[in-house]
């Protein structure tokens, strides 16, 4: 009896589970709907005029962020762009080429990053060792003036950028490592069954999951008072009376780089990249299973090496 018992409840709760899922599905049309028709109820804040309706939009923004109803909203309409491609596999193609394009425009526009971080280097050298100078002045008429050390500190920024920006970037050019145990000795389509698994169970949840803690950690730093994840609606709205900017600048030292909250900016846009491309890889893989090995690496936009250049890629000692 307890084992029939244990075994209902079971069913019951994957049950109540599915229930739950479906009812979000048909609210995220209602949800995206209203958010639509009524722009203003969370993006007032954008103006800043220090009313209460600008308090509370804010607030609003903060917790549909990271929000059930958001990502039900995400997630439906990556079930509808699914559902579509089924009927026509062109539309799906055309979707994986737009969203793998904006991985690879993202990633190759911020790997110059790497190229600033470099000339900002030689210049903070020249400036420190041959001028003598204390500080650096860019710019005319006004120019923008900051302590070297400054200007040190901020390398660490660019180094942020070609890491958050470019890493959907190099996972579309394959340039990811990957840890293969049995991924090369399967068959086309079970490697595509590999990668559609681990794009629905593994990329979209854990993205998920870092965003949730990313989106608040985020907004901690930009306004007071602090939201938190176990914030609900109503709590948030409450706490809007008080709520003003308060925008991280404190730096690491006393003339050094204040711009810290633009560092928790970019772990969330990393993430937002993330999500997009698990949907691509999973489209990408699912086309790829259904039209046959001849579709493997179809419309996939990589780099080319010129003739005569080798990738360095490993070190030999």
């Amino acid at each position: 009896m307890e084992a029939e018992a244990a075994t209902g409840s079971f069913f019951g709760a994957i049950g109540g589970f599915l229930v739950w899922v479906v009812e979000n599905i048909a609210l995220a049309f209602w949800n995206l709907g209203y958010a639509l028709s009524h722009p203003m109820a969370w993006l007032d804040w954008l103006t800043w005029e220090n009313t209460t309706e600008d308090k509370e939009a804010v607030m609003r923004f903060v917790y549909y962020g990271a929000s059930v109803e958001f990502f039900f909203v995400v997630f439906t309409f990556f079930l509808a762009i699914f559902l579509a491609g089924l009927y026509s596999n062109r539309f799906l193609w055309g979707t994986v080429r737009v969203l793998e394009g904006l991985a690879n425009t993202v990633g190759r526009f911020f790997a110059w990053a790497g190229l600033i971080m470099v000339l900002q280097q030689v210049m903070i050298v020249f400036m420190q060792r041959i001028f003598a100078r204390p500080d650096i002045s860019i710019g005319f008429g006004i120019p923008v003036q900051f302590d070297v050390s400054w200007f040190a500190e901020e390398l660490k920024l660019y180094n942020a950028m070609v890491v958050a920006l470019c890493l959907t970037y190099t996972f579309v050019q394959g340039g990811h490592v990957r840890v293969d145990l049995v991924y090369s000795a399967v068959s086309h389509r079970v490697k595509r069954m590999i990668d559609m698994f681990g794009s629905l169970f593994f990329m979209i949840p854990v993205a998920t999951l870092i965003w949730m803690y990313a989106w608040f950690f985020m907004w901690r730093h930009l306004i007071v008072p602090k939201p938190s994840a176990s914030d609900g609606l109503d709590r948030l709205l409450l706490k809007a009376r008080a709520v003003r900017w308060n925008i991280e600048t404190i730096g690491f030292s006393p003339n050094g780089f204040n711009a810290y909250f633009l560092f928790k900016i970019l772990v969330s846009v990393m993430l937002a990249l993330i999500f997009i491309q698990a949907w691509a890889f999973f489209y990408r893989s699912f086309l790829e299973w259904k039209e046959g090995e001849e579709s493997a690496g179809k419309y996939l936009d990589q780099d080319q090496l010129e003739a005569g250049e080798e990738p360095y890629d490993h070190a030999e000692f």
